[in-house]
């Protein structure tokens, strides 16, 4: 039986308390990986989601919180990885935030926010990442962009932006790193069962539903296993691509 092993291999996963950032960092650490944690700020559930994944799997996670909209939080990630890892061969992108709202009615604050976090934090990571992983001449970048970056949405205008650019900068850095053998992807998940969709009425969810051909929405796993596929060597000669988890959703 094919089996993926990742052992004695270091990985990111930002925002990872929750959701498919957790489910990732949590199949990660089943395949034998180290992988250092990321939230936005120390809270119960974090903590709390945190330790379930260091009793798991004793001895190979490590926790920075922070938002990756601010500078620091790279900046520690990479402290952290320097002195305990020394290495680095999986980032997975995956820290965002969603803000519904109409054109015309935006706040700037609000367009700050969404492109720092989804946007900025993404390339500082990056930067960090590239670094790293150039001293082995190997490794795995994947990006969470979204079905609303491709197609767009209705309300989401901002997010669809940041979420277009992930892929733009998907794209860019496939080229530019893959010379150095570091592979750059993209996963654009759909409708997925996460805290992110869990404010969308009946109504709307049952809409998303009717238009998505396998019958359900996904779960926070179906993406997860896609991204321990683009971490592992299996997917040792895929760059440059975005990657659709959606069940053949219809936007």
């Amino acid at each position: 039986m094919l089996t993926i092993d990742l052992t004695d291999r270091v990985a990111v996963v930002t925002g990872s308390s929750r959701g498919i950032g957790h489910a990732s960092a949590r199949l990660l650490l089943e395949a034998g990986a180290s992988v250092v944690l990321n939230a936005r700020a120390p809270s119960e559930q974090a903590e709390s989601a945190f330790a379930d994944l260091e009793r798991a799997h004793p001895g190979r996670t490590a926790s920075v919180y922070g938002s990756v909209a601010d500078p620091a939080t790279s900046a520690a990630v990479g402290k952290v990885i320097q002195s305990q890892y020394k290495r680095l061969d999986v980032l997975v992108n995956n820290a965002g935030i969603l803000r519904d709202r109409l054109i015309g009615m935006i706040p700037d604050a609000e367009i700050d926010e969404v492109l720092a976090t989804n946007v900025s934090g993404l390339l500082r990571m990056t930067q960090i990442a590239a670094r790293l992983m150039t001293r082995r001449k190997s490794g795995s970048i994947i990006n969470l962009t979204s079905i609303i970056g491709r197609r767009g949405n209705p309300g989401n205008f901002v997010y669809g932006a940041s979420k277009a650019a992930v892929i733009g900068a998907t794209y860019s850095a496939a080229k530019e790193l893959g010379p150095l053998g570091i592979r750059v992807n993209a996963v654009a998940p759909g409708l997925i069962d996460t805290a992110m969709t869990a404010d969308l009425s009946n109504e709307k969810r049952q809409d998303f539903q009717a238009r998505i051909a396998m019958g359900r929405q996904g779960t926070p796993e179906d993406v997860a296993s896609t991204v321990l596929f683009l971490a592992s060597d299996l997917s040792a000669y895929i760059t440059g691509q975005v990657i659709g988890i959606d069940g053949g959703l219809i936007v």
